[in-house]
């Protein structure tokens, strides 16, 4: 199992967008970033935790936890020529972008702000810390746990 943080503006995908879609869960789409586009299509599996961090609003932070309930999946996005994430250069025999799917597991306690994630040590090497505009980025076990318990308190 493995542990990620996808970023999302609130006004687009909230938590509370991913809660209402229930067991049903929802589609992670509109990925356009190479490197987050690697860690989708290539590390996601079915299983893998996930921090929900809503940015680009008043409260900027770690809101909640879900899941993947879907590996990788052609981001059928790319190819509606109506779509903002259309891609002429996609095609179906050869995807350029891929989506997965989510499930709501939770709303932290407290939000964890960037303000407090920054200055926490344990955190200092954190992808969210180093190259924070990363939509897709990994998180690792130590980190995992150590924020669940910052939102615990």
């Amino acid at each position: 199992m493995n542990y990620w943080l996808f970023k999302t503006e609130p006004d687009d995908i909230s938590l509370d967008d991913i809660k209402a879609a229930k067991t049903k869960g929802l589609r992670w789409d509109g990925i356009r970033n190479y490197q987050a586009r690697n860690f989708l299509r290539d590390q996601l599996a079915i299983g893998d935790g996930i921090f929900i961090y809503h940015s680009q609003c008043k409260a900027v932070g770690i809101v909640g936890t879900a899941e993947v309930t879907r590996a990788a999946y052609a981001d059928p996005a790319q190819f509606d020529p109506n779509s903002k994430y259309f891609d002429a250069k996609a095609t179906t025999d050869r995807p350029r972008w891929f989506c997965v799917d989510i499930r709501y597991t939770g709303t932290l306690k407290n939000l964890l702000p960037l303000s407090q994630l920054k200055v926490d040590p344990a955190l200092s090497d954190m992808v969210l810390i180093k190259q924070g505009r990363l939509s897709i980025q990994p998180v690792t076990l130590m980190e995992w746990r150590h924020i669940q318990t910052l939102a615990a308190d």
